[in-house]
């Protein structure tokens, strides 16, 4: 089970580290050709969350390698997890139906925090 919890957090990171990173180096107006949600949040609260998903992919792998405050593993999971359900209210008020993503990375991040607070813990 260890394995499959460090495989699901590494597959959170990939995905958060390239959403985020995206986030935080292309404009509002680059991103919102392929990703039009965005218009409804301003610039930077849109750069605020890619610093988040940015932040959330360190916490999910760093900690538990260097074993310096593991406990920040199933906190940024819970976080990310809690973005993901933000991104489907979101994506659900603009009548878009592609959610598919955000379900499979929320259950991830689920995964992750209950492994990882629970049976599982550093």
């Amino acid at each position: 089970m260890n394995i499959a919890l460090w495989v699901a957090a590494g597959l959170l990171a990939v995905a958060f580290l390239a959403a985020g990173l995206s986030k935080l180096v292309q404009p509002k107006e680059k991103l919102a050709e392929r990703t039009p949600y965005v218009e409804d949040f301003s610039a930077g609260a849109v750069k605020a969350i890619g610093g988040l998903e940015v932040l959330g992919a360190i916490g999910l792998i760093l900690p538990g390698i260097t074993k310096i405050a593991p406990v920040l593993v199933p906190l940024a999971a819970t976080g990310l997890a809690l973005m993901m359900i933000g991104a489907i209210v979101v994506h659900l008020r603009r009548g878009e139906k592609q959610i598919v993503v955000n379900i499979v990375l929320l259950a991830l991040a689920v995964f992750v925090a209950w492994g990882r607070f629970g049976p599982y813990a550093f």
